[in-house]
């Protein structure tokens, strides 16, 4: 067996610019702590050579798949959608770099993630980040020529600290962002309870939002992102987050989550595509009020700001 290799890329949370970030609207995008491992070992076969993979979360196995290695078709595999998926990424994978697979051997690729799969820390990204290192190919066009999306959450994987995310032009750009509100002892991240699929809720607001509007939109929302940056002041961010909320929900037509939280003394704002996932929950309330809250409306797991920040060494 050669040396093991071992990499690792950063979750992701998106803290504004759902939707918009698309059509170049600046994000407050933030790496999480939580985010996923890969080991890649190989080992000799001169018969019919395999890729081997295994996919870990925190109680054990939860994917796994067998494809050839002369190209790329199934073997065998726990669930053939998301095997489908990764094989799309590393055919795009060995276009980028055909010499990856070169070797006529087993490749044993096993990944461990901190987090649950459905919570939609970047599972996906993290992988094509992992990957990208790997083959030392570039990780925005391993995503956009295999499974698309804006690349923030591409980005979060590789940095350490929040950032502000743009298209500019199709070409992705982040810069550094001191977002440590002297309030985020009032800010949670909640567990909503199911899995969004993004890039259908993409694809419908795609087809359905007309492109002028968008563009407002866009104006507007940058304007948010700016003030959100430099709050310093916990009234003012909860109207921020208000504001956000309306734009998004007039934009998509989508009801705003707090809508099902009437009583919530607070604000909740949805983070990625609506209607899964995490929301960002501010209130002037006390910890311990918020957590009974969330305990009883069954919503779990929930971290305080603090719990997914990565601290600096």
């Amino acid at each position: 067996m050669d040396n093991i290799q071992t990499f690792k890329a950063n979750g992701k949370l998106l803290l504004t610019g759902e939707y918009l970030v698309l059509y170049g609207a600046n994000a407050l995008a933030m790496p999480v702590n939580k985010g996923q491992q890969m080991e890649i070992s190989t080992t000799v076969n001169t018969g019919s050579p395999k890729i081997i993979w295994e996919a870990y979360k925190a109680d054990g196995l939860w994917f796994s798949v067998t494809f050839k290695l002369s190209d790329f078709s199934i073997v065998e595999t726990s669930d053939a959608m998301r095997a489908n998926k990764l094989q799309l990424i590393l055919i795009t994978l060995q276009q980028l770099n055909p010499t990856i697979f070169a070797k006529q051997q087993n490749y044993h690729f096993r990944t461990r993630m901190d987090f649950a799969p459905e919570w939609g820390f970047g599972s996906s990204s993290t992988l094509i980040v992992m990957l990208s290192r790997w083959a030392k190919v570039n990780p925005y066009t391993l995503l956009n020529f295999s499974i698309g999306g804006s690349g923030y959450d591409i980005a979060c994987g590789m940095v350490s600290e929040p950032i502000i995310y743009q298209l500019k032009g199709l070409q992705p750009q982040h810069r550094p962002v001191n977002f440590d509100p002297p309030f985020k002892s009032h800010l949670y991240f909640v567990y909503q309870g199911k899995k969004q699929d993004s890039a259908k809720a993409i694809r419908k607001f795609q087809e359905e939002t007309p492109l002028e509007k968008i563009k407002q939109a866009v104006e507007i929302l940058n304007k948010i992102t700016d003030e959100v940056i430099q709050c310093k002041n916990f009234d003012v961010f909860y109207e921020l987050m208000k504001q956000h909320e309306t734009l998004i929900a007039e934009l998509t037509g989508l009801t705003p989550i707090q809508f099902y939280y009437p009583d919530f003394k607070g604000v909740m704002k949805s983070l990625g595509a609506w209607g899964g996932d995490f929301l960002l929950a501010a209130s002037p309330q006390d910890e311990q009020e918020m957590m009974h809250y969330f305990q009883q409306n069954n919503l779990s797991p929930v971290f305080r700001f603090d719990d997914l920040t990565i601290k600096a060494l």
